[in-house]
């Protein structure tokens, strides 16, 4: 494999922060690299430092001859004033990109919703950032530079841009990088990731659950060589200790030794270690929805005729493309918009915290310090049986004491993120709403939400397109196809499944697919096949664990029943052999998925 791109010894810096140090890394014919990392510590900026478009303070970014160079920045370069046409195609003749079947499908895909006519000026975010991409994919590049392409992507969108990226070199040819916190999409496209931390870029080989792994045995030899170190270090002082008589005799090399090992202490770090914050008590009765839809002032329809019962504890996950009405639903499900047909009841104790994707409380307080905004919050939240400090859990989201008195205008979008997760957290909610809460997070902070959604105990409803996020932290998946509501007992898969047939119902293929011959069944599973199979076996575990005294409680409130009150009787045996006709079910899907596994 020959060499595209050289970069040695780049040293950068920010003002304040050192970027990269002595940074030195190559990237060569057939590389597919996912480039991960927390926030502020470098991605965007290496990707602008291999593009050319920021010059390092030392060192050197060397291009192959002829190497052509595609990225696709946070901010796009496209002119208000152009067509959506030409922002994309620019100058080329339509018979020449009609004629390509490659550039018909990406821009079928990506803006084949976008008028063609239309001025880039009138988009929303998401549509220009659609067009930039469709604008960056359909050119020829020997390297791709991509930064957060899936945002303002569905589902649908990143399982095609993946398979997209997949196919667009020969085995061997060209080169991917990509940043994104979309961790599925990282194990789907890439073949080895980049780190990038305290100045350094540390690669690994493999996706990124190979990755992972591999991280967790550096830190577990880490952990072992700084345990060796700390004894080192307490036998040193120690023996330095030992009288002043004694202390005037010691060599000199042993005393430096002692002060090099006190030295390199490391800081104190920051994780998330919220396990879980104490909840009100949540009735029987959470969302009860009969015959719920939601229409527009004009009379366009968002949703129809929702028969929907949701109980304490359950885990939701709501799927749709964009635009499909997910948001607007959990608005009508909380209450906090009236249907315009049926009717909601919302439990009497029901306390819902909401994180929007917008993040509005912020923006209303745009100037307000961030000491301010937690004042107006309860001093205290109750962890494992102890008073913690609300100033303790934002330090523990990643927060220095000195950025308190920052201004919120003045954060950056994942540090806004990781504050309004916390202020939606001190309100002790017993419904948890979360509208696209991984927007803004690195994939560390976002291991450590879902850790913390893990073991929170109340009613969960989530909407997200991150598909790791979705699968990890909800048992049961829901989505708005057509303006119904339907149950995805298969899970995401099921989901895009129905809407690729929807799509192409719609007319949306580029072409009739041919019709292909039934394959032989595969001897084994994929990778991706594997981790599918062992999302829904650990979901479906779950589920029988918090099922498994249902039965017996149950029998106890029918044998309390009145024994001349038959309705009761009947309604009670039918609400119990309807648990027991669950729980079958699930342990026949966990049966069949141990199998699948073994």
């Amino acid at each position: 494999m020959g060499i595209l791109v050289g970069v040695e010894q780049v040293s950068h810096e920010w003002p304040g922060k050192v970027v990269f140090k002595d940074a030195t890394i190559g990237i060569y014919e057939g590389d597919r690299i996912g480039i991960v990392g927390r926030n502020g510590d470098g991605k965007s900026t290496l990707l602008e430092l291999i593009a050319g478009g920021v010059v390092p303070d030392s060192g050197s970014v060397t291009l192959r001859n002829g190497v052509r160079i595609g990225i696709l920045g946070q901010q796009d370069a496209l002119s208000d004033n152009d067509s959506v046409g030409r922002a994309i195609v620019g100058d080329l003749p339509e018979y020449e990109w009609a004629a390509d079947a490659r550039i018909r499908k990406i821009i079928s895909e990506l803006v084949g919703d976008l008028s063609w006519d239309a001025p880039v000026g009138t988009l929303s975010g998401g549509q220009r950032r659609r067009a930039d991409l469709a604008r960056l994919l359909i050119a020829d590049w020997d390297v791709l530079l991509l930064d957060e392409p899936t945002n303002h992507l569905d589902m649908r969108a990143i399982k095609w841009l993946a398979e997209h990226l997949k196919s667009r070199w020969h085995a061997g040819e060209g080169a991917l990088l990509v940043v994104t916190h979309d961790r599925w999409f990282l194990d789907e496209v890439c073949e080895s990731m980049w780190e990038v931390h305290d100045g350094a870029i540390e690669p690994f080989e493999g996706g990124y659950s190979a990755y992972i792994q591999q991280r967790v045995e550096r830190d577990r030899q880490a952990r072992v060589a700084e345990i060796k170190r700390q004894n080192t270090l307490r036998k040193e002082l120690n023996w330095l200790a030992h009288g002043a008589q004694a202390r005037t005799s010691k060599p000199r090399f042993r005393v430096e030794a002692a002060r090099a090992l006190i030295a390199d202490d490391p800081p104190l770090r920051n994780p998330l270690e919220l396990k879980r914050l104490a909840v009100g008590r949540l009735g029987k009765q959470v969302i009860d929805m009969h015959g719920a839809g939601f229409s527009f002032e004009d009379g366009t329809p968002v949703f129809s005729g929702i028969e929907w019962l949701i109980g304490p504890g359950e885990r939701i996950g709501i799927l749709g493309a964009n635009g499909a009405g997910k948001t607007t639903l959990l608005r009508v499900m909380t209450g906090r918009l009236e249907p315009t047909e049926g009717r909601v009841k919302v439990g009497k104790s029901v306390r819902a915290g909401w994180l929007s994707q917008h993040l509005d409380l912020l923006d209303e307080r745009a100037d307000w310090r961030v000491d301010e905004v937690l004042a107006k919050y309860r001093s205290y939240v109750v962890i494992d049986g102890k008073e913690t400090s609300s100033e303790a859990l934002l330090e523990r989201l990643g927060f220095t004491r000195k950025e308190f008195a920052t201004r919120i205008f003045e954060l950056s979008g994942g540090q806004r993120r990781r504050l309004s997760i916390l202020l939606v957290l001190l309100e002790e909610p017993n419904v948890l709403v979360l509208d696209e809460p991984g927007n803004d997070l690195d994939t560390d902070m976002l291991a450590e939400v879902e850790s913390l959604l893990d073991s929170w105990p109340g009613t969960l409803l989530l909407v997200s397109h991150d598909r790791y996020l979705m699968e990890r932290v909800t048992d049961d998946q829901y989505a708005l196809l057509d303006g119904e509501l339907r149950h995805m007992p298969g899970g995401i898969d099921e989901y895009l499944r129905l809407e690729d047939e929807l799509h192409e119902r719609a007319g949306g293929g580029d072409e009739p697919p041919a019709e292909q011959p039934k394959a032989a069944a595969p001897a084994g599973l994929t990778n991706a096949e594997r981790r599918d199979a062992k999302r829904r076996f650990d979901a479906v575990a779950r589920k029988l664990e918090k099922l498994a005294g249902e039965p017996e409680r149950l029998e106890d409130e029918l044998a309390a029943v009145d024994p001349a009150d038959y309705q009761a009787l009947i309604d009670k045996q039918q609400e119990l052999e309807a648990m027991r006709a669950q729980i079958s079910d699930l342990e026949e899907e966990w049966l069949e998925l141990d199998e699948l596994l073994s």
